[in-house]
């Protein structure tokens, strides 16, 4: 019987940032796009800057994000796929190199993997660990700038990756507040690349671009050219500094600062064509505040302007700043105030646009989907059904034949039902250890 896109895997993807925790459940539609079953978002006090800082309040967060997001799917999910971010996060360079006994013999898959795996083995800092191996180019016997290696012949393999590591303590609370929210934790990437697989297109990847992902309490960066990740970065100051700016500046309470930033705020102060006056409440007994509303410009566009100098100096540092044609694309919650696109073209000097996670997503999905706040969630999703059918092919070919007989199609059920499941708690057995492993800083 042919199988239907029903019958496709369905995962759960949380975003567990600094103001809120988002949960999408999904699977493949008929054709091979996103169809997202379940939304779920409530508010995060439990992570400070990107990192998890009070177990029990995540939690709830992601109990109440999770539960709402499988209530509305209507289908049983336990197997999830997370971010992770924060200034732990460090990025580096690396090359890699391997000598082959049979210089006639064809480059194969497993030369490549071996060299990733050696990545792998790199001596690092005391409680890190290596998140991500991403490969930049190869060189085959001294000729350089080869993308794809496989089918060539040759001695020396070199290869050039874009190693990304992050504290192995952070990675166990976010494990551990998962599990602890009844969910099983199976992969875990870094949310700028999540943010930049769904607001990014492959052309932009190819011609260059930044992602540029502005959460509540960090600034994520991811920079591509010629279709290859190049630089990452972490910027520990988002849209929950410029409530604070505001909370100070106008000396009022901080959740009616977040609400005149959100409400009224604008990044660009010369946007601002007639100057009302915003009344806020004040505390009990007292009355209220009067603020202008290009002062309130004025506040934000100083604190974006001092990001956006960070997100430029990371860029700049990538050495690709005078060759990203299609330069910045902004996502993440901090994208939606009002004229920001503005502010960074005028200063930066580089043509920007929001990006909306809508390109993975299947016809007829919900609109409110289409919000940058959903970048992150929706990466993972496209993440983690890419690996989830990854396996099922990997297990399906350990799956032996079927016989002829029906005694045989029992025996060969049984046995491929067996390898299935063994090969799921082979690939479960590696995630624990690589949370539960010491890193071995004196290799």
């Amino acid at each position: 019987m042919e199988t239907t896109h029903q019958n496709n895997p369905v995962i759960l993807a949380l975003d567990i940032g600094t103001t809120k925790v988002v949960a999408l459940v999904g699977r493949r539609d008929a054709f091979g796009k996103i169809e997202v079953l379940g939304t779920g978002l409530a508010n995060s006090e439990g992570v400070l800057r990107g990192e998890v800082s009070n177990i029990e309040k995540t939690v709830r967060a992601i109990g109440e994000a999770a539960s709402t997001a499988i209530r509305h799917a209507g289908l049983p999910v336990q197997t999830v796929y997370t971010g992770i971010a924060g200034q732990h996060i460090k990025s580096f360079e690396k090359k890699g190199i391997l000598t082959r006994s049979d210089p006639h013999t064809e480059i194969s898959t497993a030369d490549i993997e071996k060299l990733i795996r050696d990545m792998y083995l790199l001596p690092l800092e005391a409680g890190d660990r290596i998140l991500h191996v991403i490969p930049q180019d190869y060189i085959v016997d001294h000729q350089q700038g080869i993308k794809d290696p496989i089918g060539m012949s040759g001695v020396r393999l070199e290869g050039n990756f874009h190693i990304i590591t992050c504290q192995a303590e952070a990675a166990n609370n976010i494990k551990r507040a998962v599990e602890k929210a009844d969910l099983q934790l199976r992969g875990l990437m870094l949310e700028s690349l999540a943010s930049a697989e769904s607001v990014l297109t492959e052309e932009e990847k190819e011609g260059g671009v930044a992602m540029v992902d502005i959460g509540g309490g960090t600034t994520d960066i991811a920079v591509y050219h010629e279709g290859i990740l190049r630089h990452t970065a972490v910027i520990p100051f988002g849209g929950n500094v410029v409530t604070h700016d505001i909370k100070e500046g106008c000396f009022i309470m901080s959740h009616y600062a977040e609400k005149a930033k959100v409400k009224y705020g604008s990044a660009l102060s010369d946007e601002i064509f007639v100057d009302r006056i915003i009344t806020i409440p004040s505390l009990k007994g007292r009355p209220p505040k009067e603020i202008s509303e290009r002062n309130l410009a004025l506040i934000i566009q100083a604190r974006m302007e001092e990001i956006l100098d960070y997100v430029m100096w990371e860029i700049s540092r990538s050495g690709y700043e005078k060759k990203l044609i299609g330069g910045l694309v902004l996502t993440g919650g901090g994208a939606l105030l009002n004229h920001l696109d503005k502010l960074v073209e005028y200063h930066t000097g580089m043509s920007c646009r929001i990006g909306k996670p809508v390109e993975l997503l299947g016809q007829g999905y919900s609109e409110k989907l289409a919000n940058p706040i959903y970048s992150t969630a929706i990466g993972l999703l496209e993440k983690g059904l890419r690996e989830e059918a990854a396996l099922q092919q990997q297990a399906h070919d350990h799956a032996p034949n079927v016989g002829a007989t029906t005694q045989s199609d029992d025996a060969e059920g049984r046995t491929s039902s067996r390898n299935t499941k063994s090969w799921l708690e082979e690939v479960l057995r590696r995630t624990r250890e690589w949370f539960e492993s010491e890193p071995d800083v004196d290799f």
